[in-house]
């Protein structure tokens, strides 16, 4: 019985030599090091190429971010351009007329009230230049919010299209025809400029100009990114319609965060005409000293630009870029 477990000790001993020698000895013969290096080579070769390729991507991103810089530098906002933005379908040497025939309509109005040529001039003014040009800001405006509303389920129509098996242009073609406005109409104008040969990433970068928001650039990015250097289109307008969704949901907790500064700031700007009209009703003698004196006309002057002042920097802490 001694004499079986010596010889197991001995046995155990003599596989542990073999083994510990196997793991020094093995590697440092000429084979088995050539298959090491042959390994770290390999590995390094990967990893090189691996860099390389981040970088070139990192390149071809920056590259199409400059292209399109560039491109919205040069490009200034005529009359027709910010005509189709707003969604009109009038020319423009129809606006400049309804805007005359307006401002000529506003003045003979003040001229028969007022009696007073100046202020017929002044009213005539204001309506044939001011009024249309902020009635075109606006509806401008309010169709580009529109878009930007719409724009990330259109991008969903084109992510499950493409995971359905569909091509590209039928997911265009299915957001032209069954979307909301005005998502439907700037499709519609994508789909025809591909119809007329142009390539996709071009018709997309024209859709940006049409629609100069930063939902609309960031699609055009990616769309001329994948173009360019291939990739998973799918995964990445996916990415983006999460992006866009929660970039709207950060502007909303913004504005619902600031309204009580902005609520501030319009009863602060408000208060000087509330106690003004309330003085005037109770003490017109007391109060009509700031226009019919000198003293009176500087005081007023320097409180209007001290007031506009302190309007335009309570706006702009309440002015937040998304």
């Amino acid at each position: 019985m001694i004499d079986l477990n010596a010889a197991l000790a001995a046995g155990l001993l003599a596989v542990s030599a073999v083994a510990i020698a196997s793991a020094v000895v093995v590697p440092l013969l000429p084979s088995e090091a050539r298959a090491a290096k042959r390994q770290q080579a390999l590995l390094g070769q990967r990893q090189a190429a691996e860099r390389v390729q981040a970088v070139s991507r990192r390149d071809q991103v920056a590259k199409s971010l400059k292209e399109i810089e560039d491109k919205e530098k040069k490009s200034r906002i005529s009359l027709e351009l910010r005509l189709t933005q707003a969604g009109l379908s009038i020319s423009k040497s129809q606006f400049y007329l309804f805007s005359a025939a307006g401002g000529l309509a506003a003045g003979l109005l003040g001229l028969l009230l007022s009696n007073d040529m100046l202020m017929a001039l002044g009213v005539a003014f204001a309506v044939g230049l001011g009024l249309p040009r902020w009635l075109l800001g606006y509806l401008r405006q309010r169709r580009m919010t529109r878009f930007i509303l719409e724009l990330p389920n259109a991008m969903d129509v084109i992510v499950r299209g493409i995971r359905s098996g569909l091509p590209v242009g039928d997911c265009l073609r299915i957001i032209a025809r069954e979307a909301q406005e005005p998502v439907k109409s700037e499709f519609r104008a994508l789909v025809e400029a591909q119809a007329l040969g142009i390539s996709l990433p071009d018709a997309v970068t024209r859709l940006y100009e049409r629609m100069p928001v930063p939902e609309a650039n960031f699609f055009a990015i990616v769309i001329g990114i994948q173009q360019k250097a291939g990739g998973n289109l799918s995964e990445a307008l996916g990415n983006l319609s999460r992006v866009l969704r929660d970039r709207r949901k950060m502007a909303e907790k913004v504005k619902a965060m600031s309204m009580e500064a902005k609520a501030s700031a319009a009863i602060i700007a408000s208060l000087p005409f509330v106690v003004a009209s309330l003085a005037y009703l109770t003490s017109p003698d007391y109060i009509s000293l700031l226009w019919t004196t000198t003293i009176g006309h500087i005081a007023l002057a320097g409180s209007a630009v001290w007031m506009i002042l302190g309007v335009v920097v309570m706006s702009r802490m309440i002015r937040f870029d998304i």
